[in-house]
């Protein structure tokens, strides 16, 4: 086992000097509650036993095992971004604390005091699954490769433009621009993959090639490899007996499923009446509120088979709601989008469909140091000041809300406010629709979703939108032709998660930017291209330390709120999860995510008699 140089750092406001030292975790917020004796996750099981069958079930199909471009759908167990299943990546990110890396690949990190470069040095321990070792020039390879092809590396690493090796095991990526405090950290995150593998040839003597989608199982790194599949119905992974990490401080008491298998249904309720049977889905993740108090009551829950619990997450906040597809011209104006988003009504919809138990989301980054309110003030206010001949004056006068549905005279009047935006915008009320005023144009568009049973929170808002003469569809496709279409910006709206973390930087390229409006596969799913949004981002991405990255954030989310290019939905504190109880689980899981599953194991015993109790689990 590799001697670790336990040393933590905080790579935001890092001392003169330090930043020459070797440190094997890293920290954006105040450095590793581990200090300089990281040895395993403090909640885990060291002497988890390893074992047993993890079963889940997904929705759709698959057709690559490649999930860095655009092409194809990846299967489970893979990730677009990072390494999911198959792949290490040069440092893992923490689960118990937010913007935490630890060292994986790479044994240790270090950069200057200007952030113009970052040099990892890697685990002399590291290893392919053939055996072979995890070299500089596999992560030269992954670096050029995952940036030229992946839509999210490259927004992630735009500011990286080389890496270098310098030496035996040591590889610097050099930066164009200095001060960019998070880039030495997140290039832990880069998935590192096999060269000679991907440039050598298939069993049929056909050259490999990573920019196109493959089903020929690729060789990995990570603690798990693909055992078998059937293409588009199922695959199933088995944990490598020999993976070369075992015995690192992030693994010790995790990933202690022998076999993980992923078997697909077309469509969520199939899905849904397969978990309450056994034996297809072992945990089942629960988004729906009215399900949760409703419908956990099928024979395996009374007699104490399925086990419901709530797990406390700090790091589940993330923005919720409808994503309004700025690329189509009914959604340009900004008074048509606030109008849109006056007419959802998250009251009865909270009361009626979810028992009260979700908050709405009134900030990009919810639930965080970085969530804008009130009005600006300080650094923040200096910040927008740059900009105010180009905000909407409500930016500067007015504390974001939005409408609340709550007494019987309240849908009357935010109905009544939303139609004079439409008015002010060129669209009135005709013969029951709403009209554009110039052409005689219906406002009409179609809402894209891959879920069958996503009608009880649509619906609502479809039917207040007509109160007001809006044409709403709702179209359910199956998962493969959704994520094509949404990869491509084929739609007028999706409902989409947009995940935070405690450290915003470089990923918000991917989420804002110009750039990335136009980039088949990005995150910016609403298309906004504004100057002032793409200037707000640099300056996140270039904050001096962490009050100003504070006051940065704070300008870009009250920006992107004003501009109502999301309507936003709810979200919830804590994790629900229901699962056939099979399972063994530390007494502590991190508060931060709310439940590692990678730190339960399979007790044998308990396997045995639900496999035996239902035939359909075997």
């Amino acid at each position: 086992m590799t001697t670790f140089l336990a040393t933590a750092v905080l790579t935001l406001g890092v001392g003169a000097g330090q930043a020459q030292e070797w440190h094997t975790s890293s920290s954006l917020i105040g450095g590793s509650k581990y200090g300089e004796n990281f040895e395993r996750y403090d909640y885990v099981n060291p002497d988890a036993p390893k074992g047993g069958i993890l079963n889940s079930t997904v929705q759709g199909t698959f057709d690559s095992f490649n999930p860095y471009i655009v092409q194809g759908t990846p299967a489970a167990g893979l990730a677009p971004f990072g390494g999911g299943l198959l792949y290490d990546t040069l440092m893992e990110q923490a689960t118990d604390e937010g913007s935490v890396s630890h060292a994986l690949v790479a044994e240790a990190y270090k950069f200057p005091d200007d952030y113009s470069s970052a040099t990892y040095r890697l685990d002399p321990n590291a290893r392919w699954h053939d055996g072979q070792p995890i070299t500089v020039e596999d992560v030269i390879w992954s670096f050029q490769t995952l940036k030229a092809n992946s839509p999210m590396y490259n927004r992630y690493y735009e500011n990286v433009t080389e890496a270098v090796k310098v030496g035996e095991r040591e590889v610097e990526f050099r930066f164009d621009q200095k001060g960019n405090r998070e880039l030495p950290k997140i290039m832990g995150d880069l998935a590192v993959l096999p060269k000679h593998w991907w440039e050598g040839t298939d069993a049929k003597g056909n050259k490999r090639d990573i920019t196109r989608p493959t089903l020929e199982p690729p060789l990995g790194s990570a603690a798990y490899r693909i055992k078998s599949f059937r293409p588009g119905q199922e695959i199933i992974w088995e944990r490598v007996p020999d993976y070369w990490g075992a015995k690192l401080p992030v693994k010790i008491g995790r990933e202690n499923f022998d076999t993980r298998r992923y078997r697909y249904f077309l469509d969520s309720n199939a899905a849904w009446q397969a978990f309450t049977k056994g034996g297809f889905e072992d945990i089942n993740a629960e988004n729906s509120g009215r399900r949760w108090m409703t419908a956990y009551d099928f024979p395996a829950v009374k007699t104490g088979d399925v086990i419901k619990k709530e797990f406390v997450s700090n790091a589940r906040a993330h923005m919720q709601g409808f994503i309004l597809n700025t690329r189509r011209p009914i959604f340009q104006d900004r008074r048509v989008r606030q109008a849109l988003s006056y007419a959802y009504d998250f009251d009865t919809v909270n009361r009626t469909q979810s028992f009260g138990l979700n908050t709405r989301i009134t900030s990009y980054f919810m639930g965080s140091d970085f969530a804008s309110s009130g009005l600006p003030q300080g650094k923040e206010l200096e910040i927008l000041e740059n900009y105010r001949d180009k905000l909407p004056p409500e930016v500067f006068t007015k504390e974001f809300a939005l409408p609340r549905f709550d007494n019987p005279q309240a849908e009357r009047k935010i109905l009544r406010d939303a139609v004079a935006l439409f008015k002010e915008a060129g669209w009135e009320i005709r013969n029951g629709r709403m009209t554009n005023v110039e052409t005689g144009q219906p406002f009409s568009f179609e809402i894209l979703d891959s879920s069958q049973d996503s009608g009880p929170t649509l619906n609502p808002f479809i039917e207040m939108l007509r109160k007001i003469g809006v044409t709403v569809t709702l179209r359910v496709v199956d998962t493969s032709q959704y994520l094509n279409r949404v990869n491509d910006f084929d739609f007028d709206v999706i409902v989409q998660v947009l995940p935070q973390s405690q450290s915003p930087g470089n990923e918000q390229r991917d989420y804002w930017s110009t750039r990335a409006a136009d980039t088949p596969g990005s995150r910016n799913t609403a298309g906004i291209k504004d100057p002032v949004i793409d200037e707000l981002v640099n300056r996140v991405i270039f904050a001096t330390d962490r009050d100003d990255l504070i006051a940065a954030t704070h300008a870009l989310d009250r920006v992107l709120l004003w501009s109502y290019y999301v309507v936003p939905q709810f979200t919830r504190p804590n994790l629900w999860l229901a699962y056939w109880n099979k399972f063994g689980m530390p007494d502590k899981q991190p508060d931060y995510i709310g439940a590692d599953i990678e730190s339960w194991w399979v007790d044998p015993e308990k396997e045995k008699a639900l496999a035996a109790k239902y035939q359909s689990a075997n």
